[in-house]
């Protein structure tokens, strides 16, 4: 078994801001309101973790048991989520500030609207019933009341790395937050070279962490590759992170399983799926297959364990897949990809 020491302490400031602004480029019924944070000072950062066997991967990657082709104006969908009943997806892209209602049956758009004027929005969540959006700044707004005459948002501003470049937004109700995600660096200096980081955002007190709740290396994805020599595409993974190399993952989804309470997270840098376990260590690892994953953005599960994996449609149109969950998976191969 392989020991891996993460140095999680970090020069990151979360700042917070206050202000109360109404949006001109919203319809007059909305309104805008800056919620207050503050700081917190403790984290449930992991500063060490045992590297997790290889275990089954209970999803077939490459067979989805449903295609969704979006119209144009989700060609760029760029996050992903689901509401407690599972009967929507909902879904924002990274031009224009609009929340989409994707039914689970039939694929369509059964409701659509705007919350925000034009950005560049990277994830979408549903919490408990409140709805989430992030943008790629760190900001993230709570949309009130979607599509009804009161509706109104809540902006809740974070000071981020400027190199950090969010990408990822989930629910973790175990522990009753919100996951983010860094595409680019977690913070500033060399203890975050080669490293990804994932904030925890607690949806009691608001307070987001001062230091990464979790925070993935490219000597962690090295030292599980050598562990678990079964994966398929392994020689294609291990050419990903060659010594010396820019680490080639940038966390673009993230959700919580909501059987096992593992993080999955999708990489569209490098067409990867990376699996966690809730101590940060790696549990999986797979390789996505182009020709289906063109560009994985989003992530989300329904309750009974289905996958659904959202991809921008660089050559064509973005679609949704969704994948079985097999919770009966108890061997060691690896579904080929």
């Amino acid at each position: 078994m392989f020991f891996l020491f993460l140095a999680l302490f970090s020069n990151v400031f979360i700042g917070c801001e206050t202000e109360k602004t109404v949006n001109k480029d919203k319809p007059s019924a909305e309104s805008i309101v800056t919620a207050s944070m503050e700081i917190d000072t403790t984290t449930t950062t992991t500063d060490q973790f045992e590297l997790a066997p290889d275990n089954a991967f209970p999803y077939q990657l490459t067979k989805p048991v449903a295609e969704f082709k979006l119209p144009n104006k989700l060609k760029e969908i760029s996050g992903l989520g689901i509401d407690a009943t599972g009967k929507y997806l909902y879904a924002v892209q990274d031009e224009d500030g609009d929340l989409f209602l994707i039914n689970t049956t039939t694929g369509a758009i059964d409701k659509e609207g705007t919350f925000h004027k034009a950005g560049d929005y990277e994830g979408v969540e549903i919490a408990n019933g409140r709805i989430f959006v992030v943008k790629s700044s760190g900001t993230l707004y709570e949309i009130v009341n979607f599509k009804e005459d009161n509706q109104e948002l809540k902006k809740h501003k974070f000071t981020f790395n400027k190199n950090s470049d969010i990408e990822g937004l989930g629910y973790d109700p175990i522990a009753n937050r919100l996951l983010i995600s860094c595409k680019g660096k977690a913070g500033k200096g060399e203890e975050f070279d080669f490293k990804k980081g994932i904030f925890g955002l607690d949806l009691t007190t608001m307070k987001m962490d001062k230091k990464p709740t979790y925070t993935i290396s490219v000597e962690a994805v090295k030292q599980f590759l050598e562990v678990n020599q079964t994966l398929e595409k392994l020689d294609k993974l291990v050419k990903l992170f060659q010594p010396g190399e820019e680490f080639i993952f940038g966390p673009s989804g993230l959700a919580v399983h909501p059987k096992t309470g593992d993080i999955y997270i999708t990489s569209s840098v490098g067409k990867l799926l990376v699996v966690l376990q809730r101590d940060g260590a790696i549990k999986h690892i797979v390789k996505l297959k182009k020709k289906i994953h063109e560009q994985p953005e989003g992530i989300t599960f329904a309750q009974d364990g289905s996958l659904y994996i959202s991809n921008e449609g660089k050559s064509g149109k973005g679609r949704i897949y969704k994948f079985a969950y097999n919770d009966k998976a108890s061997d060691k191969k690896s579904i080929k990809n």
